[in-house]
């Protein structure tokens, strides 16, 4: 069971980036993926969400119109497309599944920005650097 991040880098403020979790060892079609970011010095924060089967999503009202979430099935790999980048977006980007569904249930969101500590696991994370 494993989720890795990829697609970070160096962009120029107000460019994209587009943010990929490939996940293995269990199906998208059941659970639900959260994007985090950590800066540095910060603590970690909810991006962004999207659920099994109906894909429902939700964002952090710092990202809400500039990151869009996204699912492949076929490809089991969550997207997050990133634009209007600003240097405030510079983080550690981190994709994570909540496997019990404590709160919300297996497979769905919470009905606003991810909550880290409802996250049980987590992949590597992938740098994203919004700089001039």
């Amino acid at each position: 069971v494993q989720l890795q991040a990829s697609g970070g880098g160096l962009v120029q403020p107000g460019g994209s980036l587009r943010l990929s979790c490939a996940v293995s060892g269990f199906s998208l079609a059941y659970y639900a993926i959260g994007w985090f970011r950590q800066a540095p010095g910060k603590e970690r924060e909810g991006v962004s969400c999207i659920s099994k089967s109906d894909g429902s999503t939700y964002y952090a009202d710092s990202v809400k119109g500039r990151f869009t979430i996204s699912t492949d099935l076929h490809k089991n790999t969550v997207y997050l497309q990133m634009s209007s980048l600003r240097p405030e977006d510079t983080a550690v980007y981190y994709c994570a599944t909540d496997r019990a569904g404590m709160l919300f249930g297996v497979g769905w969101c919470r009905p606003s920005s991810p909550q880290p500590y409802e996250y049980d696991l987590y992949g590597q994370g992938t740098l994203v650097t919004v700089s001039s």
